[in-house]
């Protein structure tokens, strides 16, 4: 099969209800191809990447390796990768290189630059020791601020300015001016509220997912990324909430891009409600359609095997009526394709079916 073509493999990551992602993809002329990671997972999703690059795509060289956020079960794999593996380019957020820019927000006045960004390095330990592997390689490392661009891919969000005013709200940083206790104790119930809800009626007519969801700031300053492959478009979220995907949706709009029409979409943070929401689904997946009405995009959503908080039915339903289908890794690897060979031994995956129950407040 000759010509332009691309291929997207979702692995999976993540044990119990914890998920992560680890992402790989080709795109270009047979011959030419470029090889892209966007996260690695765990460790042992690491070593996946790497296996599945040499056996599918018949190379030990990487162009582009992307860190989304610094969550250890989106960065970790990555060090596996850049130790076994060649890489061009890296492209990771450095916080600690704007210490003296953020200082200010944090409470403890003894706080130096030389101090803080040292903390972050620790803090944020798999970032750091990405860009430290990069460094002892000599691999370039950039930062993935809205304006970049990834090979074919553009950034969309986060843009540096709202980056640095995330930081200070990290739940791993030294405490900020603006967090305080109760926030944190919100923070920290929510897994275990999400997993105490109660069921609702949804009817495709009838839709339930709340425009209030909050995730983590962490989360928010994920990387977006959307490129246009041969006519067909691409965008990738990471674990984007509503806020980075409002960002990410207004600057496409000022560089002429259609989010609407991307055939390939990555459901945010496993499917978490607290990251989407209607008025933002209508803006980068479309408006909803009428029943009956043909998929004409497809949405992957990474999620571990025996997850029950991943992905949210209300979320699939969400994606549904907005003309795509959605398929879930839950501990199976996940392939889309455009123009590119068929894989011996790989079958058709059959998607989330809509649900006539959904997860309640």
């Amino acid at each position: 099969m000759a010509g332009y073509g691309y291929e997207i493999d979702f692995l999976p990551v993540g044990n119990g209800d914890k998920s992560g992602d680890a992402i790989v993809l080709r795109y270009g002329e047979p011959g030419s191809y470029k090889v892209m990671v966007v996260d690695g997972g765990t460790k042992e999703s690491g070593q996946k990447i790497v296996d599945h690059i040499k056996e599918y795509y018949g190379t030990t060289h990487v162009d582009y390796l992307v860190n989304t956020h610094p969550d250890a079960d989106h960065a970790s794999g990555l060090e596996v990768v850049l130790e076994q593996l060649t890489v061009g380019e890296v492209w990771v957020h450095r916080p600690w290189e704007y210490a003296e820019e953020i200082r200010h927000w944090f409470k403890d006045g003894r706080i130096t630059d030389e101090s803080l960004a040292r903390r972050l390095k620790d803090l944020l330990s798999h970032a750091y020791r990405i860009e430290e592997i990069a460094d002892e390689k000599g691999i370039p490392v950039f930062e993935p601020y809205a304006g970049a661009k990834i090979g074919d891919f553009y950034v969309l969000s986060p843009d540096q300015d709202w980056y640095l005013d995330l930081v200070p709200q990290f739940n791993k940083t030294p405490e900020a001016r603006s967090v305080n206790m109760a926030e944190a104790v919100k923070s920290f119930g929510l897994r275990a509220l999400e997993k105490m809800a109660s069921w609702v009626d949804e009817h495709w007519h009838i839709e339930t997912l709340s425009e209030d969801g909050e995730t983590s700031c962490e989360n928010e300053s994920s990387v977006v990324l959307y490129a246009n492959l041969d006519g067909r478009g691409v965008l990738l979220t990471g674990d984007a909430g509503i806020q980075a995907l409002g960002r990410a949706c207004d600057y496409a709009e000022a560089l002429g891009l259609d989010l609407i029409s991307s055939r390939f979409i990555q459901v945010p943070h496993h499917g978490s409600r607290n990251n989407v929401a209607p008025s933002v689904l209508n803006r980068f997946v479309g408006p909803k359609n009428t029943q009956g009405t043909a998929a004409t995009k497809t949405a992957f959503v990474s999620a571990s095997k025996d997850s029950e908080v991943h992905p949210r039915k209300v979320v699939t339903n969400a994606f549904l009526r907005r003309g795509a289908d959605v398929h879930q890794t839950k501990g199976q690897s996940k392939r889309h394709s455009h123009n590119m060979p068929n894989r011996d031994g790989w079958t058709a995956s059959t998607p989330v079916p809509f649900h006539a129950q959904v997860e309640g407040d």
